[in-house]
């Protein structure tokens, strides 16, 4: 199953995220499908940014996001069809 989640990278107490397509079945840090934007949750601005195209391509697809990569989208605007 091809789902959409967070990805941490950054130092220690300075993280951010990456949203990324991967399988299921590996870590978070294993190989990558594609990678669909970032969160920075420590910015004050510009905290997101995403691919609303290729989001949209992938959520047509049959890719599941995860809780927190669904609220994200939700405040980038993006609409979750299911």
């Amino acid at each position: 199953m091809v789902s959409m989640r967070l990805k941490r990278m950054g130092q220690k107490e300075r993280p951010y995220y990456r949203i990324i397509v991967s399988d299921s079945r590996f870590s978070r840090s294993a190989a990558v499908i594609e990678e669909l934007g970032y969160y920075h949750p420590c910015e004050k601005q510009n905290q997101y940014s995403i691919k609303e195209d290729r989001v949209k391509d992938w959520l047509k697809k049959g890719a599941v996001p995860s809780d927190t990569v669904k609220s994200i989208l939700n405040k980038c605007g993006v609409q979750i069809e299911r």
